[in-house]
């Protein structure tokens, strides 16, 4: 582990689909919705708009820094009101490789700076991953149960 990655959860997953229609779900919002997010907002450029709503409470946001297609996506990362992780707060490093007919996805999220925002972020990486590979491959990764939002507010 190098030592940018102490505030960072590092989340992996196959999917069963090339480099190029991975790439799509990252920057295309009619695609994200399919795994992420109720409402999505994207200008994959550098600068450009990265807005993720994954409910009326849950509201990522944050700023592409590279669009390296069919590679390589970084964009800055925050939930408003939110004092632990801020808009713009973070980084998210995703990183798209060949892995014989399918894709291998690794997704680095640093400047996580508390146990809590790195286990929680660390979970919902891995969930909203495991979603990509349905959705990526063809499939129907269903009805995010994210997306409604909690009876209970969690801050």
């Amino acid at each position: 582990m190098s030592i940018s990655e102490i505030n960072a959860v590092v989340s992996e997953v196959r999917i069963a689909a090339p480099p190029e229609t991975v790439f799509a779900y990252f920057i295309d919002p009619a695609k994200m919705t399919r795994w992420m997010g109720s409402r999505v907002e994207l200008e994959p450029k550098s600068g450009g708009t990265f807005a993720v709503d994954l409910n009326a409470e849950a509201r990522g946001r944050g700023t592409f820094l590279e669009v390296v297609p069919p590679s390589r996506v970084v964009f800055t990362f925050g939930w408003e009101h939110d004092q632990a992780v801020p808009p713009g707060s973070s980084t998210v490093e995703v990183t798209l490789t060949p892995d014989g007919d399918g894709t291998h996805v690794r997704l680095v999220h640093r400047g996580l700076m508390t146990a809590e925002t790195r286990e929680q972020h660390q979970q919902g990486w891995q969930h909203y991953l495991d979603r990509l590979a349905i959705a990526a491959a063809g499939g129907d990764a269903g009805l995010d149960p994210n997306a409604n939002p909690p009876q209970e507010h969690a801050h």
